[in-house]
């Protein structure tokens, strides 16, 4: 089974999620559709379906999560000591085209958020990151067009 690489965050927010799913939604679900079959007849009855729906869109995220958490390898970016950008990198960019600085740090599939700064380590700039040294000019295709970033510096903490 192949694993997928996540940050101690990461896997903290899953974690986070799952317990709230098993002890807080499923258990209120679960009573949603014992009310709505007091209202008698499940043919027409809105309150139940919607219920139902719930409970398929809970269970169906347990499982996803439970999933996500067996394939896990977490990582602790503090750990990690590296000459060169691998996972859980916080990197430096310079935007070449624009002069413009940019901070990404390189996690997981489901930890990223290009917003905050969290960038997929799959992305294509994720993928142009892996292996790279201070001061590399690292190329990628954007779905805005080539670009050109230099690494400006990086760390792991």
């Amino acid at each position: 089974m192949e694993k997928h690489p996540m940050t101690v965050t990461g896997k903290n927010k899953l974690d986070t999620e799952l317990k709230n799913l098993l002890q807080v939604e499923r258990p209120a679900v679960i009573k949603a559709i014992e009310v709505a079959r007091g209202h008698g007849d499940l043919s027409e009855n809105a309150d139940y379906d919607a219920a139902k729906e719930r409970q398929g869109f809970i269970e169906s995220r347990i499982g996803e999560i439970q999933a996500k958490i067996a394939v896990a390898d977490v990582i602790d970016p503090a750990t990690v000591k590296s000459d060169k950008i691998v996972f859980g990198a916080t990197v430096y960019l310079l935007d070449l085209d624009t002069d413009e600085k940019k901070t990404y740090k390189l996690v997981g599939v489901d930890e990223a958020d290009i917003k905050e700064g969290l960038l997929s380590v799959f992305s294509p700039l994720g993928r142009a990151l892996i292996g790279k040294k201070k001061s590399s000019v690292v190329e990628f295709n954007s779905p805005k067009g080539d670009k050109e970033y230099e690494v400006v510096k990086f760390e792991f903490k």
